[in-house]
């Protein structure tokens, strides 16, 4: 199977690429995973909502360009579906029997377009708590590897 994970921002701290180097070692047992990361808009002080807006139909146009050849994508949102890792595992393996390509959209600031979300398989939620998204890059490649490892019968720690 193949995971695209598009992000809205850079990540530019070492320890965070260094996790998701990790992470990305060990998911290549089960998965090709790539990561793809589109500019995040600059936004001025105290932003209008109408500026909110135009920053999120810019970013949203990104993120649509970087998931050509996805065939089926999930946004990550507060608003989405919270799961354990069980369920998300079943997903996931659900997923990889019907679908060769897989994305995971995580947004920047001010979240995702509207239309991104409505047009996403499904909206996943990680917690009821805001993480930034270079943060919520490692757990979603944590929670991937640990689907994985679920659905091959392999053990993980709990």
């Amino acid at each position: 199977m193949k995971i695209r994970i598009i992000s809205v921002g850079k990540m530019k701290e070492r320890y965070w690429k260094e996790a998701q180097q990790e992470y990305s070692k060990m998911l290549s047992r089960f998965a090709t995973v790539e990561v793809v990361e589109v500019a995040d808009e600059r936004t001025p002080e105290d932003a209008s909502a109408g500026e909110i807006r135009a920053i999120l139909k810019k970013e949203g146009e990104r993120v649509r360009a970087a998931l050509k050849g996805v065939d089926r994508f999930y946004a990550l949102a507060s608003e989405g579906t919270q799961e354990d890792s069980v369920a998300f595992s079943l997903r996931i393996a659900r997923e990889a029997d019907s679908t060769r390509s897989l994305g995971f959209v995580i947004g920047g600031s001010f979240g995702l377009a509207e239309d991104l979300k409505r047009d996403a398989a499904g909206l996943v939620s990680f917690s009821k708590m805001t993480f930034p998204h270079r943060l919520a890059r490692i757990i979603l490649f944590e929670q991937l590897f640990r689907a994985f490892k679920i659905a091959h019968g392999e053990t993980y720690h709990k």
